[in-house]
C-alpha cells in the first residue's frame, strides 16, 4: 500500500507551472533586448561562448530537482505487511444511541458527544482487547466490527451524527441483538455489550435482548446519559429547539429505571454519565475484572519512509547542474577530436 504522510505538501507541485511560465517569459524578453541591441548573427560573433541551450537545460534540471524534493518532503511511505498476532483480552460491543434526544445538552457539549468523548478515553486504556461499534436509533447496523484497531475506532467514533439513522427513535433491544450477531466465533474470552444511551426505549423488548443476550454468555452494561429531570432537544442550526405535534418543545428524560431493567437482565451493572469520569473509571473496573483469553488478531506494519528514493536524485541533479555553466567552456570548445592528425 502507498501513501504520502503529509500529502497536503504535495500542493507545493503547483508552483512548478508558474515558475516555467516566469521562465519563459524572462528568456523571451531577454532575447527581444537583444535584438533591439544589434544583428543576431553579429552578436553571436561578439559573443562566442554564449549559450542558449545551457541556460534552459539548468532551469530543467532544477525544476525536476525542486518536485522531487516536494515529493520527499511529503514522506512518500509503502511496504505493509499484514500478520498475525496473538493477544489476550475481552471481546466489547459498544451500542451507541444516535436518536435524536442524544442532542440535548443536559451534559456538556450534549449527550451525544459526552459519550463520544467518554468512549474515546475508554478505548486509550484498551491494550489487547477487541472492541466493535453499532450505532442506533430507530433502527441499528454494524458501524465498526470487532476489531484491536482502536485508532479506526475512533477514527469512526468521530463521524458519527443522528443522521446516519433516517429511522428515528429508540430500539435498544434490537442494538442489543445486532451486538450479539457481531462478535466473532465463540471462544473462551469474556464477553460483553455496552450500551450507551438516555433510556427512551419505544420500539422493542430490550429487557427481553439482554437476557437472551446472557443465555448466550454475553454481559450487559449500560451507561444512562443525561438527567432524569430532563431538558429540551436543540435543532441543528437553529435556535429552535424540537416540538411535538401541539407545537410544545419536546423534553427528553434520562429513565433511569429502564436502563437499570436492562443491566439487571444483562448480569452487568448500571451507570449514570456526567461531566466527569466516574462512569468510565466503573465501566473500566467492571472489564479488569472479566477474564481474558487469548486470540488470534490480524495486524499490520508500519509504513516505510521512502523519501531517500527521491532526495538521492535530486542532490545529484543539483550537483550536476552546478558543474554546468551558462557560458561554453573555452578550453572544451577549443578541442576538436575528430581533427585529422
Amino acid at each position: 500500500m502507498f501513501r504520502f504522510a503529509n500529502i497536503e505538501l504535495l500542493w507545493l507541485l503547483v508552483t512548478i507551472p508558474v515558475f516555467v511560465a516566469g521562465y519563459i517569459v524572462y528568456t523571451y524578453h531577454k532575447r527581444r533586448q537583444l535584438k533591439a541591441f544589434g544583428d543576431a548573427e553579429l552578436m553571436e560573433v561578439l559573443m562566442p561562448n554564449a549559450s542558449r541551450v545551457r541556460p534552459t537545460v539548468k532551469f530543467a534540471i532544477l525544476m525536476v530537482a525542486y518536485a522531487l524534493l516536494i515529493i520527499a518532503v511529503a514522506r512518500p511511505q509503502w511496504g505493509t505487511e499484514e500478520r498475525t498476532e496473538k493477544r489476550n483480552g475481552i471481546e466489547a460491543m459498544v451500542a451507541l444511541d444516535i436518536s435524536n434526544s442524544m442532542l440535548a445538552e443536559d451534559v456538556a457539549p450534549n449527550r451525544l458527544d459526552r459519550a463520544k468523548q467518554m468512549l474515546s478515553k475508554m478505548m486509550d486504556n484498551m491494550v489487547n482487547d477487541k472492541v466493535g461499534l453499532v450505532v442506533f436509533a430507530g433502527d441499528a447496523f454494524v458501524q465498526l466490527p470487532i476489531t484491536c484497531d482502536y485508532v479506526s475506532a475512533k477514527m469512526f467514533l468521530n463521524t458519527i451524527k443522528p443522521e446516519l439513522i433516517k429511522t428515528q427513535g429508540t430500539a435498544i433491544g434490537t442494538a442489543i441483538n445486532t451486538c450479539v450477531r457481531s462478535f466473532g466465533e465463540m471462544n473462551e474470552a469474556s464477553r460483553v455489550i455496552i450500551v450507551i444511551t438516555d433510556g427512551e426505549n419505544h420500539e422493542d423488548d430490550a429487557v427481553a435482548a439482554a437476557k437472551q443476550a446472557r443465555e448466550n454468555g454475553i454481559l450487559t452494561m449500560v451507561v444512562g446519559i443525561g438527567k432524569p429531570e430532563g431538558t429540551f432537544i436543540p435543532m441543528p442550526g437553529t435556535n429552535n429547539y424540537r416540538k411535538d405535534r401541539n407545537g410544545n418543545p419536546v423534553v427528553s428524560r434520562l429513565n433511569e429505571d429502564m436502563c437499570r431493567e436492562i443491566a439487571q437482565a444483562g448480569d452487568g451493572i448500571y451507570v449514570r454519565c456526567d461531566n466527569t469520569n466516574t462512569a468510565m473509571k466503573a465501566i473500566q473496573k467492571e472489564l479488569d475484572k472479566l477474564g481474558k483469553e487469548e486470540f488470534e488478531t490480524q495486524s499490520y506494519t508500519e509504513y516505510n519512509e521512502q523519501f531517500a528514493w527521491f532526495v538521492l536524485p535530486a542532490l545529484l541533479l543539483l550537483l550536476v547542474d552546478f558543474f554546468i555553466f551558462n557560458r561554453k567552456n573555452k578550453l572544451i570548445t577549443r578541442m576538436d577530436i575528430f581533427r585529422a592528425q
